[in-house]
This record gives C-alpha cells, structure tokens and sequence, in this order.
C-alpha cells in the first residue's frame, strides 16, 4: 500500500538534480512543500541535515531526511501511487544505466558554461554532441524494426509513457534552450529522434514547471558570474 507523507523538498533555483524531484513530485500529483536556498551560503541548519552540502534533500514528515536525487525520484516513485518505471526489470535496468548517463552529460554542461575560452567550450560542446549523438543511435537501434514507433514530437525516451529517465533529461535539454540564445551550438542537428525527445519533454507541464519563470534570466546571471567563455558572449 503506498503511504501518505508530508515532503519538504530543499533546494536551489537552477540545480537540475533538484528538478528531477519536482517533476516526480508533479507527475505523482503530491503537493510538497519547496524551499529554495543559496548554496553559496548555506543555512546552518541544511549543513546538518545534508551529509554532502547539496541539493536537492527530502525531508519526510518533518523527521526523515533523503538525499541524492536519484535516491528521492527512486522512493517517491515506491510511496505513491502510480509508477514511473517500466514493469520490465530489464528496461528498467536500461533506463537507470541511462539516468547515470545523462548526470555525465550534466557534468559536460558544467564543463561548457566554465570553459573559459572558445576552444575549450568548443571541445566540451563535441563531448556534449557526441553523447547526444550516443543516445540518438540507442533511439536508432530501438525503433529500426518499427518504423511505426518512431517519435514524433510526441514521445518520450520508451514511447508515450513519461517515466523517471524523462524526468532527467527534461532538466538537461532545458539548458540549452538558454544557451543557444547566445552561441550557435547546434547540438542537436540531424539528430532526429533526440529532437523529438527534446520537443516533448519542452511541452510537458511537469517539467516547464519544475523551475520559476524567470530560470532564463537566473541561468544567464550565474553564468555571467563564471568568467568563462559563454559569460563573456551572453549580453
């Protein structure tokens, strides 16, 4: 039976660890309480409840307290109702190899916007393509037999079920919504069913949600704070 808990989930604006959780928390249709805090000042009282001093932590009614993003989606999928993973241990096995996937991505997206110059922004923008170009021949391998099964602008990385990985690459594919406002990265070009994936994830409520309205302006001002490359073309 899955139980009835009081969540308050800790975080930070821009961090796309804690976005995993709140597009979980959306999609179960649970309401929690989010408190966002400044990690470059941390409270005294997040430095205790945090083993890592990061986000996102989960407090579960005011006394348990979870931490690691992939650790929460996981228990949050277990205690509500519904379940955002396949009923195949093997695709959910895929699915968990390709979430550790996608936070190597997210570790290139730091590498891109701390860069600091165009070379090295370029070689970190190849990394990035290279792995989306990863992920485009996994979509290429799944869906060759199918033609049928092909995703157009309307599914999600298994098909029309939004699951726990969607709610990964819905954070990273955010980024770069900002980012190609000031660079021509082109990433994503000839890359079709990434595009697709890319195009669903972007109209999906959970994950416009997931941040404030003003995350553009937000991203663009933290970048602007790292002295690298992309700061310096962002006006």
């Amino acid at each position: 039976m899955k139980t009835r808990n009081r969540f308050k989930l800790i975080s930070h604006s821009l961090c796309p660890y804690v976005q995993r959780a709140v597009i979980t928390l959306k999609e179960k249709g649970v309401d929690f309480e989010r408190v966002d805090i400044d990690l470059a000042n941390k409270p005294e009282w997040f430095i205790k409840l945090s083993p890592l001093g990061k986000v996102p932590i989960l407090v579960i009614d005011d006394k348990d307290v979870l931490f690691e993003s992939n650790v929460i989606t996981e228990y949050l999928n277990e205690v509500t109702k519904g379940n955002l993973h396949s009923p195949s241990p093997l695709t959910k096995a895929k699915h968990r190899a390709w979430i550790e996937f996608g936070s190597s991505v997210l570790n290139d997206i730091a590498g891109l916007y701390n860069a600091k110059d165009a070379n090295l922004f370029q070689n970190k923008a190849s990394t990035i393509r290279l792995k989306l170009e990863t992920i485009e021949q996994f979509f290429v391998s799944e869906h060759s037999a199918d033609e049928n099964n092909k995703q157009e602008g309307s599914g999600y990385f298994s098909g029309e079920s939004f699951l726990l990985i969607d709610a990964v690459y819905g954070p990273i594919f955010r980024y770069f919504d900002v980012f190609e406002m000031y660079s021509e990265l082109r990433l994503f070009e000839g890359l079709e069913y990434v595009k697709s994936w890319r195009s669903a994830l972007k109209r999906r409520l959970s994950v416009t949600h997931a941040v404030s309205l003003d995350y553009a302006d937000l991203l663009r001002i933290f970048v602007k704070k790292r002295e690298s490359y992309l700061a310096s073309i962002m006006v």
